[in-house]
């Protein structure tokens, strides 16, 4: 199992692609939450208020996937799934790609439309800056400020990042740590001496 996934760190916006004098234009965004989806969805209605269809997909999730793909009013099949393949073939996710649709008067057909609408995600992916990410968990660490050194060697040494920390005669720390390097990082805090480590789900 991998402990790194894909995805992208800069909006791509614009993406034109003509057929038959419809207009299709591809937008691409990072996202880590649905609500997000919401928000792009109805700034670019907004935006091309004037259009004839908003079709789009998502995929959410590092290691557990969640995904949608919409064909907003195209026929079933012919925009949703063919944006959602391209994600699929570029192996992204935490991404958003919606394709704007100008309808020109020419009908394309079901195979048209499909062809438009995987061309246009295809381009637009093309575009994209994509960056490899780690997959990091998360634990809580709880200790005794007179553990404070022994505590912070181990993060030091490992190279781990701190979320957010709380000191105080009890003092407790968020820790983000590499999925490959979990478990052996966990005994090394399980061997201190009343320092509790707990993993945090996500």
């Amino acid at each position: 199992m991998t402990d790194t996934y894909k995805t992208i760190s800069q909006p791509v916006t614009d993406i034109i692609y003509k057929d038959k004098s419809s207009k299709f234009i591809g937008y691409l965004y990072p996202i880590t939450t649905e609500e997000e989806v919401k928000k792009h969805l109805e700034a670019i209605k907004k935006e091309h208020f004037s259009a004839r269809h908003w079709c789009y997909a998502y995929q959410l999730g590092k290691e557990h996937f969640t995904y949608r793909a919409n064909d907003d009013g195209e026929p079933s099949g012919t925009a949703g799934l063919p944006i959602y393949r391209q994600i699929q073939s570029f192996e992204l996710t935490n991404v958003l790609l919606i394709v704007v649709r100008y309808f020109g008067g020419i009908k394309l057909g079901v195979s048209g439309l499909i062809t438009a609408y995987k061309t246009t995600a295809q381009l637009t992916l093309q575009e994209a800056e994509i960056e490899e990410r780690t997959i990091d968990l998360t634990y809580k660490i709880v200790f005794d400020y007179k553990d404070m050194n022994k505590v912070m060697k181990i993060i030091k040494d490992r190279n781990l990042t701190i979320v957010s920390q709380t000191m105080e005669m009890n003092c407790t720390l968020l820790i983000e740590v590499r999925k490959a390097e979990a478990s052996y990082v966990e005994q090394l805090f399980e061997q201190l001496y009343e320092v509790t480590i707990e993993k945090l789900e996500d």
